[in-house]
């Protein structure tokens, strides 16, 4: 049996691997999620806090963990949630009812309350761990496990290892945790939930990259659909006999670049499984760069397309972020093509922020133009689903080349657009021309890069599903963490906590834009938060700070200095500066607020109600982070100064022991 500090640093690890496993599993099994993770997040937050508070009662619930989560994985498998048609994007299009399963606006909050059973349960038995130290030793060891829970599961995310893998390391830190336990329940669960797990590993057509559930259904001798988080992205095609590939949408871009276009070079972003690099080859391209982010649908186009796109001695592959390619290769082209690069799926379990969402702001395509040889042209197509998404995309291309982009329609919404610097370097069969009268929205831009929403606000869908949520986490923390009165001792930490994971936000979307949105980047980043976590608890270990005034000023001098300091003016750096500053602008902050809280955290005589306090409020702060669908990342900063001074004022005798 595992006793003393080793125990709370295991069930600090079992507790955030648990939390980032849910985050990656239900958002692939639950078509919501994958552009909802948030969701998860935030029942994490809320049923973790939950769980400090009751962890004083006499009745121990976190032996309860297995079944709960082992009765998580039976209900989402036994009651699937997945798209039945190709054509709809529910979350971003508002399409009907494309979906089997329950709606979104009920599933969501299920989901939500089942996710904070499971962490209440496992919170607990952190929080009766972490009472029997003192506060600083206790946040310390809880620190130390949550590093080796995130460093486990990235580990895992390197190897694209299945659900099953996830499932043993949980099941392994359970049953050493609760080894002295009776094990009849627990043990019923855990298999249960093994076994659910294990056949969705082992299923021929299942595979798992650091992004998503891929599944492959093979429609003819050539033909593979594949499936992504149980929605239709992508398939193999024969583009070089198929007749409905050989005079397809895909032959357009090179049809309007013009017969004197020599295509020496050909940059594909969005590459997948190779249709666009065989139809790139088809056309005499001597050279394509062709960029993929997921490794997995690479791999299947390097296993199965019937072209071979990718063993041509002509092509590189380049298993990266697009706009991180663009933004730092020295390469120019003959025609750069955007070849379906929808990921359908968000970059972490915060932000609203998708894979894709840096690839079409206006600066992304300023820099797309700088790669662009004389004479050369730029495409990008796709089914937009909504006539005022090409319309933005159209007028995008229009305001960085300065001429009106060709526009060729394959279906109502499906369509192909070339634009180019060159005056008459494009053979146009037509046109953009948007309706009389039709409204054109503004650009995506790398503030405010959320080129699925038509007009700054939020969607019905988002309000009644937040408010649901809010109005059901109420009513969870009173019912399991009893009155909520005790809390009120804590006001100030309630407010660090909604104002840190703002600014915890704010690191990864500003890394994702310098770094690439990649799994690999965000991983380092929440690494990163962690180790300034830690490093913030041995100062405060070894020092006190008589002035805490100082720190929160130096924390809103750090807060303006990232405000002032637009992001992408570091993309332009090579990549040590560019690192090095973005380092300082986002985790400077970090620390110091982390200083703060530690600094506070310290003597509080009641610790896990302190920290459950602290907890509920990064639950508020993930709410809180919607308001950047209103006012783009930037704003973010103001919130959190404001939380940060909300905060201290409601510090008891803060303002008079800093005088």
């Amino acid at each position: 049996m595992i006793t003393g500090r080793m125990r709370l640093v295991l069930y600090s690890a079992l507790m955030l691997f648990t939390e980032l496993a849910l985050i990656r599993w239900l958002g692939s099994n639950v078509v919501y999620l994958a552009f909802f993770s948030n969701f998860v997040l935030l029942g994490s937050f809320l049923g973790i806090g939950a769980g400090f508070l009751r962890s004083r009662s006499r009745r121990d619930l976190s032996r309860l963990a297995p079944v709960a989560l082992g009765a998580l994985v039976v209900l989402v498998n036994v009651f699937p949630v997945t798209v039945q048609r190709s054509a709809d994007q529910l979350i971003f299009f508002g399409g009907g009812s494309a979906t089997s399963g329950a709606p979104a606006w009920l599933i969501l909050p299920v989901i939500f309350l089942a996710t904070a059973v499971v962490m209440a349960c496992i919170g607990e038995g952190v929080g009766r761990s972490f009472q029997l130290y003192d506060p600083l030793e206790a946040y310390r060891l809880d620190i130390l496990g949550s590093l080796a829970g995130i460093v486990a599961f990235s580990a895992l995310s390197f190897a694209w290892a299945p659900p099953l893998a996830w499932g043993a390391v949980v099941t392994l830190l359970v049953a050493l945790l609760q080894a002295n336990r009776r094990w009849l329940l627990q043990g019923a669960a855990l298999t249960a939930m093994l076994v659910f797990l294990g056949a969705e590993t082992f299923t021929p057509r299942f595979s798992w990259s650091p992004y998503y559930k891929i599944t492959q259904v093979r429609t003819s001798a050539t033909n593979i659909t594949i499936y992504v988080n149980g929605i239709p992205h992508q398939g193999t095609g024969d583009m070089l006999h198929d007749p409905n590939q050989v005079h397809g949408a895909r032959q357009w871009p090179y049809q309007d670049a013009g017969p004197h276009n020599p295509l020496d070079s050909v940059l594909i972003v969005g590459a997948g499984n190779g249709n666009d690099v065989a139809v790139a080859l088809a056309h005499g391209a001597k050279h394509v760069d062709a960029v993929e982010i997921d490794p997995r649908l690479y791999q299947i186009g390097v296993e199965h397309h019937p072209n071979q796109p990718y063993q041509d001695p002509r092509v590189t592959a380049h298993i990266t972020d697009g706009r991180e390619f663009l933004e730092h290769s020295a390469a120019t082209y003959d025609l750069i093509v955007f070849a379906l690069p929808d990921s359908l799926t968000l970059v972490s379990g915060q932000a609203s922020l998708r894979l894709e969402s840096y690839l079409f702001t206006t600066e992304a395509m300023q820099t797309a133009r700088q790669h662009l040889r004389a004479g050369g042209s730029f495409s990008m197509y796709n089914t937009y689903r909504e006539a005022w998404l090409v319309d933005r995309l159209a007028g995008t291309l229009q305001q960085v080349y300065g001429t009106t982009p060709c526009l060729r329609h394959y279906g109502l919404t499906s369509v192909v657009m070339t634009d180019s610097a060159t005056a008459g370097t494009l053979t146009c069969q037509a046109t953009w021309s948007p309706a009389p009268g039709a409204f054109i929205p503004a650009a995506a831009t790398d503030d405010y890069p959320f080129l699925y929403l038509e007009t700054p606000s939020l969607p019905s869908l988002y309000v009644w599903t937040l408010l649901l949520i809010a109005a059901a986490a109420v009513v969870f923390v009173r019912l399991s963490g009893g009155p909520l009165r005790p809390m009120g001792q804590f006001t100030d930490l309630f407010f660090m906590g909604a104002a840190f994971l703002l600014l915890e936000t704010k690191s990864v979307v500003q890394f994702a834009l310098l770094f690439g949105t990649t799994w690999f980047v965000n991983a380092l980043v929440f690494i990163g938060v962690l180790v300034a976590v830690l490093v913030a608890i041995e100062i405060t270990r070894r020092w006190r700070l008589r002035k805490p005034l100082l720190l929160y000023a130096a924390l809103l001098l750090c807060l303006a200095i990232a405000w002032l300091v637009p992001p992408d003016s570091l993309l332009r750096l090579d990549l040590v500066p560019r690192f090095v500053c973005a380092v300082l602008l986002a985790f400077a902050p970090i620390l110091i607020a982390n200083l703060v809280f530690a600094q506070r955290f310290k003597d509080v005589a009641a610790s896990v109600t302190a920290f459950g306090a602290n907890l509920l409020g990064a639950m508020v702060g993930g709410i809180l982070e919607y308001v950047s669908l209103l006012t783009g990342y930037r704003a973010l900063l103001i919130i959190v100064a404001a939380l940060y001074g909300l905060s201290l004022l409601t510090s008891p005798g803060l303002l008079r022991r800093g005088a």
